[in-house]
């Protein structure tokens, strides 16, 4: 197998030939078809994350087949179409495994960062955290649906059912799809980019958004609920002023720079700011069945896999409309 391995954060990725994983006990072994690359395994790149397993295969947006089953596997066939998202294990017995928040598990493996992940040709992943695939998209337009699409879907369902005006701060790989979940329930959605990004404005308005424009601009009316998917901590009192009494600002992603000191009277009136952080399985097959039912339109750069630090600093310096794709 060829996989692309970081060894020091802040350095590129290496090519690596690697004998070809054995599946343990428990375990299916998968050849990749398609990975995406997410704004998470940047920041694993980047070493903005703390305690990642090094050497690291970065990647968890990982679609493929099933190429052999481990010991005690039974509810996977070879051969069938599978994905591979971020939740990769949980202890299944701490206080929120036990409440139903698995994502919040005290002792969990991530994939792309506790055990090895998808910018690689084959991956070996345990099958209870394994996603069956039914979706009409081919690999390259499925892999960015195991990240970008599940923490927009929890984000939006963490902005609130009462949230049908709603703000986007980060016009990228998930809020693309988000946008368009939420415009199939009927909500109105507003685009903000960074400012001056015609291009991405030009983007979120092609899916139908109700305006888009640069986070320095105010909405014409208060948004019910807002979300941040730019880790930039400077936009959480920005997403404040443009809430509504009552409204509420999720953050989205699992890393932001540090948020400026801001007044009270920003989130007094009773405004929320929350976080939301990872996801469940639960997550996934509720987010995977409207993905099934509901076309989406799923913006995509491939990149070969030996390409994979090309499609990082495209990724770092904003070059990318929608989700870089590695295909081995």
């Amino acid at each position: 197998m060829r996989a692309m391995v970081l060894h020091h954060p802040g350095e590129p990725l290496r090519l690596e030939e690697r004998p070809d994983p054995d599946p343990a006990a428990g375990e299916l072994l998968v050849r990749v078809e398609a990975c995406a690359v997410c704004r998470t395994d940047l920041h694993v790149v980047d070493g903005e994350l703390p305690q990642a397993r090094l050497p690291i295969v970065p990647g968890h947006e990982i679609v493929g087949r099933v190429l052999r089953l481990g010991a005690g596997v039974r509810d996977w066939r070879i051969g069938q179409r599978v994905g591979i998202p971020w939740l990769g294990h949980t202890c299944g017995h701490c206080s929120y495994c036990m409440a139903q928040r698995e994502n919040l598990c005290d002792a969990p493996v991530f994939t792309g960062y506790g055990r090895d992940g998808g910018f690689a040709t084959h991956v070996t992943a345990d099958a209870d955290f394994c996603l069956p695939l039914d979706l009409p998209q081919d690999a390259v337009h499925a892999a960015p649906l195991l990240c970008a699409g599940l923490i927009g879907w929890r984000a939006l369902r963490a902005a609130g059912s009462q949230a049908m005006r709603i703000g986007i701060y980060g016009f990228g790989a998930a809020a693309h799809l988000v946008a368009q979940v939420a415009m199939h329930e009927k909500r109105e959605v507003h685009a903000f980019t960074r400012p001056g990004d015609a291009a991405g404005q030009s983007f979120a308005r092609s899916l139908g958004v109700a305006w888009a424009g640069g986070s320095d601009q105010a909405p014409s009316d208060p948004l019910d609920a807002a979300i941040i998917f730019a880790p930039v901590g400077a936009l959480v009192p920005t997403a404040l002023r443009a809430v509504r009494k009552g409204g509420r600002v999720v953050c989205a992603g699992i890393h932001m720079s540090d948020i400026p000191a801001f007044p009270y009277r920003l989130l007094w009136e009773e405004r929320e700011l929350v976080s939301v952080a990872n996801l469940t399985r639960h997550d996934a097959r509720s987010f995977l069945g409207f993905a099934a039912s509901v076309p989406l339109r799923v913006e995509t750069t491939p990149y070969p896999l030996d390409a994979a630090n090309v499609a990082l600093d495209d990724l770092r310096a904003g070059r990318l409309q929608g989700a870089a794709v590695l295909v081995p």
